[in-house]
């Protein structure tokens, strides 16, 4: 096996290659939020565009990830992270001579096809190089990419908005791309697994991608244009009969399935994993947009001096992550991530209880409390699902995982804001989001608000109690034990290790 003769050299190496793309993708995602005022400015953008500037990458992203990551399976992981890479890149510098909000919103949309197609094979990639019991150690290290990738964020982004222009916010993944590019072409090798006779399966492909993108796009709608409205309905309507199609013809109708779903039914590692990290996106992601938007609208923060609370989650998350990595090695994914829970548990507990009194000093340690907790919480339980499935589905497990954590992403999301904006004047919600909200919110409005908020964070804690429970019920032991790669040997395959053909 060419991989294993490579040994410590080349798993590094992947993991140097993958870093790359998490650190261009982390950047990106914060700057973007901390310019929407300059992009609103200057491309002269209402709030619903702005909102589908955030909005795009991830319709984009989460629809395709599972498509690109059994593509990736099947056909070669390097190829289709490679051409991840090129399509993020072209996005970037796209979006970045975009002349109005409506091409921005399109070229976002391409960044998140690009991002899409990297991060379904980066996982797999990683995990193909790392023995199962240093997955957890490789991921912990990927999470101290992700969270200097924010830190990185925040700062350029401040230094871009208060001194050039905020084309340079994507202007920047171009260089980062390249060298990327390069690098990846030079250093992965092809990993692919294909069955004789097997085929890529386009009616699922469509089906699942069509379900998904109805599924997300009805919250998106919802809150833009309201839940009774037409279009929100019809998208609500569509998603299920795509996804019970989807489910059937995978289930009924083909022989060699984008995802086998019976791994849901037999696999207890793989299936608790899985909906574990759905239930805590849909609990945590929005905490951050209500952090930020308490200290402008409590405080009359500046949306960047607001951002610089956010560091302490990250810089804990540095240090925590390839602790929470290390353990899971050791010890299995279900102490650790379950701790990771409890721990962001009683940081939304102490959120809710913010007011207009609470010290910024005290909302840093909170954050700090939050980044340990997901320190531990990511890669224990990202490993758990890579490494429960067969090795030669981890690009579709990787897929899966993206899929179901963006999903409840965007739900959470759209939750936050239609629990803000029942409390607050529309007028008030555009200019929290954006961050042009001049001094704090009236003082007949902040306690609305705060309501609304600590409403808000009592949900999300009542979600990751669930998702706690859900980690709590996983199999016990290390992942040694619930490796999917015995799997493999069952099934004959096709593979190549490099693009010379060579095995």
């Amino acid at each position: 096996m060419i991989l294993k003769v490579a040994g410590l050299e080349y798993k590094w190496k992947a993991l140097s290659v993958t870093s790359v793309g998490s650190l261009m993708s982390a950047i990106d995602s914060t700057v973007v939020l901390l310019a929407l005022v300059p992009i609103a400015e200057d491309l002269h953008a209402d709030y619903v565009t702005i909102v589908w500037i955030v909005v795009a990458y991830l319709l984009a992203n989460t629809s395709l990830v599972l498509t690109f990551g059994r593509v990736g399976d099947t056909y070669g992981r390097k190829k289709i992270y490679n051409a991840g890479f090129v399509v993020f890149t072209i996005g970037s510098l796209l979006s970045a001579l975009s002349q109005s909000g409506l091409e921005l919103v399109a070229f976002r949309a391409l960044q998140g096809i690009g991002s899409a197609m990297m991060l379904s094979n980066s996982l797999a990639i990683i995990s193909e190089a790392f023995p199962v019991n240093e997955r957890g150690r490789a991921l912990g290290i990927n999470s101290i990419v992700w969270s200097s990738g924010t830190v990185l964020g925040i700062i350029l982004g401040g230094l871009i908005i208060t001194y050039t222009t905020w084309r340079w916010i994507f202007l920047i993944n171009v260089p980062i791309g390249i060298f990327g590019t390069a690098w990846a072409y030079a250093t992965l090798r092809e990993t692919k697994f294909r069955r004789v006779g097997e085929n890529f399966d386009v009616p699922a492909a469509v089906l699942f991608t069509l379900g998904i993108l109805a599924l997300q796009l009805g919250f998106t709608l919802g809150l833009l244009r309201g839940w009774s409205d037409v279009y929100t309905l019809l998208s609500f309507a569509a998603a299920p009969p795509l996804l019970a199609a989807f489910a059937f013809w995978e289930l009924y109708k083909v022989r060699d399935p984008i995802v086998d779903l019976r791994m849901f039914k037999y696999n207890r590692m793989f299936t608790a994993s899985i909906f574990t990290a759905t239930v805590q996106s849909l609990a945590m992601f929005a905490v951050n947009f209500l952090l930020l938007f308490y200290l402008e609208g409590i405080f009359g923060l500046p949306v960047l001096t607001a951002s610089y609370l956010i560091i302490p989650m990250a810089a804990v998350n540095m240090i925590a992550g390839p602790i929470g990595g290390r353990l899971t090695d050791k010890y299995g994914p279900r102490p650790i991530a379950t701790a990771g829970l409890v721990i962001q548990g009683a940081a939304l507990f102490l959120l809710a209880m913010m007011n207009a009194r609470t010290p910024l000093w005290w909302v840093a340690m909170v954050e700090g409390i939050y980044g340990l907790g997901g320190g531990l919480f990511w890669p224990s339980n990202t490993t758990a699902v890579i490494s429960s499935a067969p090795r030669e589905r981890y690009g579709v497990a990787s897929g899966t995982l993206t899929t179901f954590r963006n999903t409840g992403m965007i739900l959470s999301f759209a939750v936050s804001l239609t629990s803000v904006t029942a409390a607050l004047p529309a007028y008030y919600v555009y200019q929290l989001f954006v961050g042009t909200l001049s001094g704090h919110l009236p003082s007949s409005l902040m306690v609305s608000y705060l309501n609304a908020q600590a409403f808000a964070y009592h949900v999300s804690l009542g979600l990751l109690a669930i998702a706690a429970v859900l980690s709590a019920l996983r199999p016990s032991g290390t992942l040694a034990r619930h490796s999917g790669m015995k799997e493999v040997a069952a099934h004959p395959m096709v593979r190549t290790s490099d693009d010379n053909g060579r095995s």
